[in-house]
């Protein structure tokens, strides 16, 4: 045993973290982004760009994917038992086959702020995640909520606190946008002159919230 192979299996041994862990630990940490825009390609998604490119920056081992509802064929329906309106075109089986991922241990999602409350998107996405409600698919991964409004205190963070109370219900490790913010989450304003690019303010709670979100995921992936 070479001295590098000492050393790494006694810190193994002395934090409780066993080798074939820390192998696995040293793999790709994946952060999904969900927008849940119906416009495609607008505020919500080049908020969560910035969120993503932030929690890129943590770790080489960090790597991001960004997922746009915007012209997907959801129904809301089958999470009612119902059948979906789109029958075998509907596009949720593949988006829960990435929030499930082994790999993907962050997932921020992202929804623009209708009257205080999020997208009807961002409310489908939830609901039709009870089919993986009964296995807990999605315990132990880190969850973040970014919410885009045309008013500066537009009723993002109630929107955050809503989908946040969704998220702990699925026994996810739900974190806000840290220091040096520090509240519920990410909380973009469109309605500024020049768009969601010249909010600073709301970009800085965006850039905490994937870096957050990126460093706490790579600590429990690295624990497991």
């Amino acid at each position: 045993m070479d001295r590098r192979t000492f050393v790494a299996a006694s810190l193994a041994a002395g934090t409780g973290v066993s080798a074939t862990a820390q192998a696995a630990s040293s793999g790709p940490v994946t952060i999904l982004g969900i927008c849940c825009s119906p416009r495609k390609g607008k505020t919500t998604f080049q908020s969560m760009q910035v969120c993503l490119a932030e929690a890129a920056k943590v770790d080489t081992r960090i790597k991001t994917e960004l997922l746009e509802l915007a012209g997907m064929k959801i129904d809301g329906a089958p999470a009612a038992g119902l059948p979906s309106a789109f029958g075998e075109e509907d596009e949720f089986p593949k988006i829960q086959e990435k929030l499930t991922r082994p790999d993907v241990a962050g997932v921020i999602l992202g929804t623009p702020t209708y009257f205080g409350n999020m997208s009807y998107l961002a409310t489908i996405l939830i609901d039709r995640c009870i089919a993986v409600r009964s296995s807990f698919g999605l315990a132990g991964k880190v969850a973040g909520v970014l919410a885009v409004g045309a008013a500066r205190n537009g009723g993002q963070e109630l929107v955050i606190a809503s989908v946040q109370a969704a998220l702990m219900a699925q026994e996810m490790i739900v974190v806000g946008d840290s220091r040096p913010t520090g509240h519920r989450g990410a909380t973009v304003w469109s309605g500024i002159k020049d768009g969601v690019m010249a909010d600073e303010w709301g970009l800085s709670t965006a850039k905490n919230l994937g870096r957050h979100v990126a460093q706490v995921a790579l600590q429990v992936s690295s624990a497991k």
